[in-house]
């Protein structure tokens, strides 16, 4: 799937996040995900708070994860998330790499729906707040008619 808008998140394997044998516990990508995720959100201009704020909570209802090497205590590591699908549901990819060597550590997605706050909801077309965020970061050549009539109202 093509990326459609990236992050990429650089931190150190901390000591509490890895087991007695050295080797970071497997439950700990899904909140290396999720800061990478955070950190997407905030460069796309629509993090939580401003999910929450525009009336529209985006639980995660999928996620995937597939173990390729471990990680080990002070290891330096990249996160890189992408989102490659946007408007019925989010779906952000996920890739862990180490920092020095490049080898894949784990892969996976985790894929969000919007749901009205108000009604508690599930929307089954992506709101046009995420919309607008999504569109004023899509090149040209990736708008329809549609999304290109969405971004001159802006």
């Amino acid at each position: 799937m093509k990326a459609l808008f990236s992050s990429e998140l650089a931190m150190m394997i901390p000591f509490h996040d890895v087991d007695s044998m050295g080797i970071t516990w497997h439950g700990n990508y899904l909140r290396y995900f999720e800061v990478a995720r955070c950190k997407l959100l905030d460069e796309l201009g629509y993090n939580y708070r401003q999910m929450m704020s525009s009336g529209y909570a985006w639980p995660i209802v999928d996620t995937r994860l597939q173990y390729v090497k471990s990680s080990t205590f002070d290891q330096h590591i990249i996160v890189y998330s992408s989102i490659v699908e946007w408007e019925n549901r989010l779906k952000i990819t996920y890739q862990i790499r180490d920092a020095q060597t490049n080898e894949r550590i784990t892969k996976g997605y985790t894929i969000q729906a919007a749901v009205d706050m108000e009604t508690e909801e599930l929307c089954f077309i992506t709101p046009d707040v995420f919309r607008e965020k999504m569109v004023a970061h899509l090149p040209e050549e990736e708008l329809t008619d549609e999304l290109k009539a969405l971004a001159n109202r802006r």
